[in-house]
Order: C-alpha cells, then structure tokens, then sequence
C-alpha cells in the first residue's frame, strides 16, 4: 500500500425530505447569497427547485438562480455562471441537479474568485487556491461529484474534454441527498449512472499497488452491492431501499474512499471523455463501451487482476486458465450492462462509423503520449481498444 493523504470533509445528510434542510446547512456554512445552478425543467416540474428556495428564504438566504446546464457541461456556462455570481456578490453556489450540474458549479465556484480564465485550472496552468463553499442537492447518483473535489468540463473551442481534482478547495460542504427524488429517472439516466460508479470504482480497483487488501475488499462488495441493487431499480423505480444503496454507491465509488493507497488507472474515463466530448453521448453509456473493451484487452496483457475480478465479483469458478477467466468474467459484465439497458459497441451507442483515428489523435493530444497506469498505453493501444469496442 502507498502512502496516502485522505482528506472527506463533506457533511452528507441523507435520506427523506433532506431538502428541506437546506437553508440551515447553507447557514452553518456561513453562505448569506447563494447562486442556484440547475439544468433543465425537471427541478422546475418535479417542485424541487421551488423546495429549495422555499428553504432558503425561510432562513433568509438571498438567492440568485443559473438554470440551463447541459449534460456533458461546456465552457460558456461557466463564464455565464461566474459573470452571474460576481454581479450578484454572491458567497456560495448551490447546484441542484446530477454531476453536470455540480461539475459546473465548481468551476463557478473557482473563476468567481481568480482573477484569471477558470480554463487556467483544467489545462494545469494554474492551481486552485480558493473557491466559493459548494454544497450540493442531489438528483442524480452517477458523477459522484456530490463527494469529491472534481470536476470535468468541456472547452467548446477544439472540444477538449478535461478533468480537475482539488481534494480540498472545490469539495462540497455538504451534500443533501434524498433517494425519493431519483424516482422519476428516466431507465436510461439510471443505467448510465450505475455504469459510472461503477466504472468509478474500477479505475481504482485495477491497480499494480500491492498489499492494497483493504482497498480491493472495498471495491469488490460495492461492486457486488450495485450488481444486486441495479436491477431491483430498474425493475421498480419507487423502491426506496434499492435507490438509496445505488445513491450511496455512487458516492463511495469516488469519495476516494475506495482507493486509498492504491495508484488509479483512469484510461477508460480519459478514454470515454473523447468520444462524449466530439460524439456528445452519455457518459455512462459511453464508459459502458469503454471498459468492456478496456477489459478485454487486458485479458491479454495484464491479466492477474482481471481474472480476480471475474472471481470475486462476477463468481466466475476460479482455474489456471487465467485469461478464460477473465474472459467470462468480462462477458457477465457486458451481459449485466446489457440487462440494464446499456450498450456495450459504438453501434449499440449509435456511432455507426466512429472515427478511431480523431479519437486516438485527441486522447493523445490532451493526456499525453501515454495513458492509464495498470499498463501504460501508446497510441497503438489505445487505438486497439477502441477497434475492440467497435467489433
């Protein structure tokens, strides 16, 4: 195990009718106007939004409200947010909404305080020092940003996908998360978010770091945790027990809490963001495509973790045939994502003719001649893994 520093300060307040806590959680953390940051109608139909407000003027908290993000969050609502939250003098932000939402408000919540281009962040020019308080009224379990210090956005210019992780400045405060508001999902929008904690748990979970028992145990029985509650969700949206382990597994998955002391992987996400950022698709539809092929090709060239993967979580009979072990473990993978809704091919995805070449050239651009840690992949291999996920 390596050494670690694990630092998750965020209040979580979980459970029925949290939302109506809001305005006295805004206050504990010192916010006296807060700007609202939300997407589309849903809040405004389902009434959470109003709840919200409602809340916070019962505590006297002034507010501003920025709706319209979009999934796949891009540059111009950031700049729109920050112009918004400086005008206003506002002193906290409040996303109402999924990971697209929240991944906005971070950003807003930085670029109000820098005198710079908030892109500085995601291009690595400079370092967030200080943001406004975040916190969080969660509606989709999926990002799992309601517990982390990330954040990924869009540049439009050049459709550059990239990611920003500051442990501390830009983590929430707190996070009020009801399962009765993920009722009324869409099928689609819960399948993609379970394909994302999950795939969020994995890029910790494939790890050369040994002695990392803790960390694998972790990943494995919130794995397993997600494959029995998933369908149930599917199968009945109102099942409040089933929403509320998928929410809270999409918060474990990526707190940090199931990788600590391990060196990460993340070449499936960075993978997926390139093919989200030029074919705008879901991204946990996307990662469902991804990692399959991720996987398969690591069944031929690394393939010990795989294989104990297919083990301990798939329960595929253990043997000396490693790489058919991993094998099946891969296929009941790509049969459970399947069973739920998802694709698993660029076709299935609706890409009939991806192209593989723009994919390889922006991956490479943006992360780097190599990427991933469990093994190290050049463009050549990159290029394969996507060839798989096109079969």
């Amino acid at each position: 195990m390596n050494n670690f520093t694990f630092y998750s300060p965020t209040e979580f307040v979980f459970g029925k009718e949290t939302e109506q806590k809001v305005g006295e959680l805004v206050k504990e953390y010192h916010g006296n106007k807060v700007l609202i940051v939300y997407g589309g109608g849903s809040v405004i139909r389902s009434g959470l939004l109003a709840r919200v407000m409602e809340a916070l003027d019962k505590e006297g908290i002034k507010h501003v409200e920025m709706g319209g993000v979009q999934p796949n969050p891009t540059d111009p609502k950031v700049y729109e947010g920050i112009a918004l939250g400086r005008r206003e003098q506002v002193d906290f932000i409040l996303p109402v909404g999924g990971g697209s939402v929240i991944d906005t408000a971070k950003a807003i919540a930085a670029g109000i305080l820098y005198d710079g281009d908030f892109w500085d962040f995601y291009i690595g020019k400079a370092v967030v020092q200080k943001a406004l308080p975040v916190g969080v009224v969660l509606t989709i379990p999926a990002a799992g940003s309601e517990g982390s210090g990330n954040s990924v956005i869009t540049r439009l210019d050049g459709l550059k996908k990239l990611s920003l992780r500051t442990p501390k400045a830009l983590r929430p405060v707190f996070a009020v998360m009801n399962p009765e508001i993920t009722y009324t999902l869409p099928a689609w929008q819960t399948a993609a978010g379970i394909t994302d904690m999950m795939a969020h748990i994995m890029e910790r979970y494939f790890t050369n770091t040994e002695n990392v028992e803790i960390a694998d145990r972790l990943c494995e029985g919130v794995l397993k945790a997600i494959i029995t509650e998933a369908p149930k969700v599917m199968a009945d949206p109102h099942d409040y027990g089933a929403r509320a382990n998928i929410m809270w597994s999409g918060m474990v998955a990526h707190n940090g809490t199931c990788g600590v002391g391990c060196e990460e992987d993340w070449a499936s996400h960075f993978m997926e963001h390139e093919v989200s950022a030029i074919y705008d698709v879901t991204h946990g539809a996307g990662l469902a495509v991804i990692f399959p092929a991720w996987l398969t090709y690591m069944a031929s060239h690394h393939v010990e973790k795989v294989a104990q993967w297919a083990e301990r979580v798939w329960d595929v009979p253990a043997g000396s045939d490693r790489k058919a072990v991993a094998t099946e473990g891969i296929e009941r993978f790509k049969k459970f994502l399947k069973g739920i809704g998802m694709p698993v091919t660029f076709k299935e995805l609706g890409i009939e003719n991806p192209d593989i070449d723009l994919l390889v050239k922006k991956l490479h651009e943006n992360k780097g001649e190599f990427v991933g840690n469990y093994v190290r992949l050049d463009r050549n291999a990159t290029r394969e893994i996507f060839e798989i996920a096109n079969r």
